[in-house]
């Protein structure tokens, strides 16, 4: 799946592979059980989980956030992350050279946090990397424990207004 929300981004939040929901939907975390709308929500102050898919991309885009993967194709029985063989990553240094905007990488998970890592390594401390726990509902931990953690991303968020002010 391509990368979503804005084309202006401050802030990338990356997950490892799409799930079967996600891609049968071409949605981002499109599993009803997944937290990464109320999650994100949380964070940026906007209730994400309540609008619809559109709607969602169009508030990330006004807040200066994208949305990608960091594998690009990989063999996988069902949806975990465990089940991940043979990744191919994203082109993610590529992505992160052509917008000179971008602030901070955030990852949704240990797996994505591993593979994106080791695919940004070239890029040296020029960004901002974020490990964030999986919003899956695969990993178990409080949601009120995931909501502090994921808190973090909220000030990496932007309002088209101080994206404009070149804040």
């Amino acid at each position: 799946m391509p990368p979503v929300g804005s084309s202006n981004a401050r802030l990338l939040i990356l997950g490892s592979l799409p799930g079967e929901a996600s891609l049968r939907e071409q949605r981002y975390y499109a599993h009803p059980q997944n937290q990464f709308w109320q999650l994100l929500g949380s964070a940026i102050g906007e209730n994400l989980a309540a609008r619809a898919y559109d709607d969602r991309l169009v508030r990330l885009a006004a807040r200066g956030i994208a949305l990608w993967d960091v594998v690009s194709e990989a063999h996988r029985q069902g949806s975990l992350d465990g089940g991940i063989r043979g990744a191919t990553p994203n082109r993610l240094a590529d992505y992160v050279a052509t917008h000179p905007r971008l602030r901070a990488v955030a990852f949704n998970g240990k797996t994505a946090a591993r593979l994106g890592r080791k695919a940004l390594a070239e890029l040296g401390s020029t960004i901002r990397l974020i490990e964030l726990p999986s919003s899956s509902p695969a990993y178990t931990i409080a949601f009120h424990v995931k909501r502090e953690k994921w808190a973090v991303i909220g000030s990496l968020a932007c309002s088209t207004e101080s994206a404009t002010l070149g804040e």
